[in-house]
């Protein structure tokens, strides 16, 4: 069970209108995330808050929930709606230097998803856990994307390392969201 599962349950509503509530409300969450943009002089990717809320998303959601809310987020954003980082949009902004971390996190959303149907997002081992290998897999998509632009020698140096410490505190931030969240809804 998820937490939008567990929501669900708690609210008493069912169906169509649930899901496409909750996707479209998750896609609009995960625009309104890249929109606060800190850009890093020698590098490329700019620092924003959408790692955290596509992992959160993809634990609260689900990983068919997950995946689907990060597909339809860079659908939207290829397809011409400012949703990618300041607004951006545009086949040409999602075959560019972060290209990669975009479509990374589709599937990091889908892993963070797949971990809190087994309960990983209960406890803070497991929800560190769940963080980091998600985290793992945008990094594994965006460094190898980002590589052919900048080569590969550098690509620690400005598409990983100057992340590393904003990614550990919203871990953090991820640890205390999760299991309090399935607190505060009665669950385990």
């Amino acid at each position: 069970m998820t937490l939008a599962e567990a929501l669900k349950q708690k609210i008493k509503i069912n169906g169509i209108f649930f899901e496409t509530a909750t996707i479209i409300s998750a896609t609009l969450l995960l625009a309104l995330s890249a929109q606060f943009v800190f850009f890093i002089p020698f590098s490329p990717v700019p620092f924003t808050f959408q790692t955290l809320v596509v992992l959160l998303l993809g634990a609260a959601l689900g990983s068919k929930r997950g995946a689907a809310c990060v597909g339809l987020y860079l659908l939207q954003g290829t397809a011409g709606l400012p949703v990618f980082s300041g607004g951006r949009s545009g086949l040409i902004h999602l075959a560019g230097p972060t290209g990669g971390y975009l479509v990374g996190f589709f599937f990091a959303a889908y892993l963070a998803g797949f971990l809190a149907q087994k309960e990983f997002d209960r406890n803070i081992v497991k929800t560190a856990f769940l963080m980091i290998t998600g985290n793992a897999v945008i990094y594994i998509f965006g460094a190898l994307w980002l590589g052919i632009f900048t080569g590969y020698s550098r690509v620690i140096q400005i598409g990983v390392a100057p992340f590393i410490i904003s990614d550990v505190l919203k871990t953090a931030m991820a640890i205390l969201m999760l299991p309090s969240a399935w607190k505060i809804l009665g669950g385990k």
